[in-house]
């Protein structure tokens, strides 16, 4: 377990995972000479507590178990923290609390003690013991460092539930948990495009890009997809997938797994005249595996990427494009060639929004013909 007391201390760079890339903000509030006062320890902590509050009188109303109660509200106190309910391997609720890098400077000793302070006001707001606050480093980095593991080898599987679906989380191995919070309503809306061509008997051959753990899939399958072609280069994630399968009672005799480089695998798909009903394209904002044949990047890739996915739709098909980049801009050739419309609105969670910067992610949706 990573608790409140020993994680995040100065030396410790985490890495990245696939769908966190060095367009982390980087936000520029001054930082005090030395560790925060009693006060202003004082005031994050109302804030939160308001702010959980809030959140988990809005989740009660959705049924939502795992929702976000906090993202960077006060500056000063630049944190991303995440409520997740387990419901194995016992019933009980985990902080994900990711401290976002700044770049402020400051000595290891003010640094420890403020983290310390910031931890312990957290686990007293929540009421959340401290083995049960796991706290990550968001740092921006690019390449390969963010498909490594963090140094945790005794960190503890749990499952977690979502719109009736289970998903097995790692609060510590990784600096992701393994199921995207922000996503929530996309996978919402993947599954309802699933249901709806299922009830209409039109096709529902489904394929997940990018696939990481596999989320997206889960909720077209249980919604009744005939068959789903899942591809991710990651050995690691291709298991987590598994799992997830497994937990849902998935027939992988008609859902495949299938580990490849997804840029390569669409190269081959497309020259054997492959068809889809239904394509969840979700790719990294930038990847240099070494495993890859070459480096990916989704500003510079995205019109191949897009129109590679659009030849792989059968008619009426359609294709959910997402990318978590903060800077991407979208070629605007490709909103008039294959009527893309912007539903990032649609997308983002009301807890993920907040009115003074943009959201964790941008989306699309097109129907062919």
């Amino acid at each position: 377990m990573t608790s409140a007391m020993s994680a995040g201390i100065p030396g410790d760079n985490p890495s990245m995972t696939p769908h966190d890339k060095a367009d982390q903000p980087s936000d520029q509030t001054p930082q005090p000479a030395s560790a925060p006062a009693a006060d202003q320890i004082s005031a994050f902590a109302n804030r939160l507590r308001k702010s959980l509050a809030h959140w988990h009188k809005w989740a009660r109303r959705r049924g939502t178990t795992c929702f976000r109660i906090y993202d960077r509200d006060v500056p000063q106190f630049p944190f991303a923290i995440d409520w997740f309910e387990t419901v194995s391997p016992r019933v009980e609720t985990h902080l994900h609390v990711q401290e976002i890098d700044t770049g402020w400077k400051r000595s290891d000793e003010d640094y420890t003690a403020w983290l310390v302070a910031v931890c312990d006001a957290i686990c007293e707001v929540c009421e959340v013991p401290a083995a049960q606050l796991h706290l990550k480093r968001r740092e921006r980095q690019r390449g390969t460092s963010q498909y490594e593991k963090l140094d945790d080898d005794e960190a503890e599987d749990f499952v977690v539930e979502e719109s009736g679906h289970r998903f097995e989380v790692n609060f510590d191995t990784y600096l992701d948990a393994g199921l995207f919070l922000d996503h929530r309503p996309m996978r919402g809306m993947v599954a309802d495009s699933i249901a709806q061509r299922s009830k209409a008997g039109a096709g529902t051959r489904f394929l997940n890009l990018f696939a990481y753990t596999g989320s997206f899939t889960v909720h077209a399958a249980r919604a009744g997809s005939k068959n789903s072609t899942t591809i991710d280069l990651s050995n690691t994630y291709q298991a987590w997938t598994a799992r997830n399968f497994a937990l849902n009672g998935i027939d992988t005799h008609r859902h495949w797994l299938v580990r490849a480089d997804a840029v390569a695998w669409l190269d081959g798909a497309v020259a054997a005249g492959e068809r889809f009903d239904v394509i969840v394209l979700d790719p990294p904002s930038f990847s240099n595996s070494k495993k890859m044949l070459g480096v990916l990047d989704v500003q510079r890739d995205h019109v191949q990427l897009v129109s590679q996915c659009q030849e792989l739709l059968a008619d009426g098909g359609e294709l959910f494009f997402s990318t978590n980049l903060r800077s991407f801009e979208i070629d605007p050739p490709l909103l008039q060639q294959f009527g893309l419309r912007e539903i990032t609105r649609q997308t983002v969670p009301e807890d993920f929004r907040r009115p003074s910067r943009p959201g964790p992610h941008r989306a699309w949706h097109a129907r062919r013909g």
